[in-house]
């Protein structure tokens, strides 16, 4: 059937209803890729410490680094990845972006909501932009500026409940410092990551940061089978570790690899919007705990700052 001219779009001829449809691929795109990066912390809260966290990181890394090393060996062989110069580079972006971001986030689950980690995590790229500022490789506005001011507000709004006493209260808080602590370690891990390997395509490179990242999570996840072998082996352990390994693992990878060759690194970075908005849903549907007024303050504040630091 032949699309009327009404159809037409004037820019390329490309049918309307063919945009229209492509429009939907890529936002549900953006929207599974966004969901599937928002699962992890809903699984640190859910497991609640039930399975060790070090071994749960150290099985989740591994699955990754195996199942996209096909990748990063293809790659080796057209010698595109420096494993001699770099390896310290590699073994550096695996411990910040892997292994802070691994056990920590799990192990903050016991003390801690699921929103509450993803919120946290969101600070990421204003603290990327605020050590871009410190080594010179980025200038600072007055209007990121402001969006750094709003996303520190969010911040500490989230992690005091309102009452700043709580930010002193190093029991009270311990979930907060450990998803804070991740932040830190994937904020690390974006700037160090294509230093590493900069010519090496993104799955490559998180094959071998995954890999990295299981090599550190290694000591401690071998503590933790030694004091608790049957959670360690348990049927729950073992769901555990495929789900995560799968989805908040290959999937968001995979995924975020593909909006990134479609729309450009910039654009597929949005999912980052997405990611808290599913974080709270999942967490509402999935564990019942709906966010409270304090979270939705904080939160917007978080993501209206990044959307200013991050506005050219």
């Amino acid at each position: 059937m032949t699309p009327s001219a009404g159809d037409i779009t004037k820019a390329d001829g490309t049918p309307r209803s063919m945009q229209g449809v492509a429009g939907a691929v890529a936002l549900l795109g953006f929207i599974l890729v966004a969901t599937a990066q928002a699962s992890n912390p809903i699984l640190a809260r859910w497991l609640a410490g039930s399975v060790p966290p070090f071994a749960l990181a150290f099985v989740r890394w591994s699955i990754i680094a195996l199942a996209l090393a096909p990748f990063a060996l293809a790659e080796s062989r057209q010698q595109r990845i420096p494993l001699r110069q770099n390896w310290w580079l590699i073994l550096a972006a695996g411990f910040c972006g892997m292994f802070l971001c691994g056990g920590p986030v799990y192990a903050a689950g016991v003390s801690t909501t699921a929103i509450h980690i993803a919120l946290i995590m969101a600070l990421s790229p204003i603290t990327v932009l605020v050590v871009s500022r410190l080594f010179g490789l980025e200038r600072i506005g007055p209007l990121q500026l402001l969006g750094m001011a709003l996303a520190l507000a969010g911040a500490l709004l989230i992690i005091s409940g309102g009452n700043p006493r709580v930010l002193f209260d190093l029991e009270g808080t311990s979930g907060d410092r450990l998803a804070l602590l991740a932040m830190l370690g994937w904020s690390g891990y974006t700037l160090l990551q294509i230093r590493a390997a900069p010519r090496a395509s993104a799955l490559a490179r998180v094959s071998l940061f995954a890999a990295a990242g299981a090599l550190w999570s290694l000591p401690l996840a071998a503590i933790e089978t030694w004091d608790s072998p049957a959670q360690v082996f348990s049927a729950k352990a073992a769901a555990a570790y495929v789900f995560a390994g799968l989805v908040p693992g290959v999937l968001a990878y995979v995924g975020f690899a593909v909006l990134a060759a479609r729309f450009g690194s910039v654009r597929a970075s949005l999912a980052l919007y997405v990611g808290p908005v599913a974080s709270a849903i999942l967490s509402f549907v999935i564990l019942g705990e709906p966010p409270t007024l304090i979270q939705d303050l904080g939160g917007a504040l978080i993501l209206i700052g990044v959307w200013a630091s991050l506005r050219k």
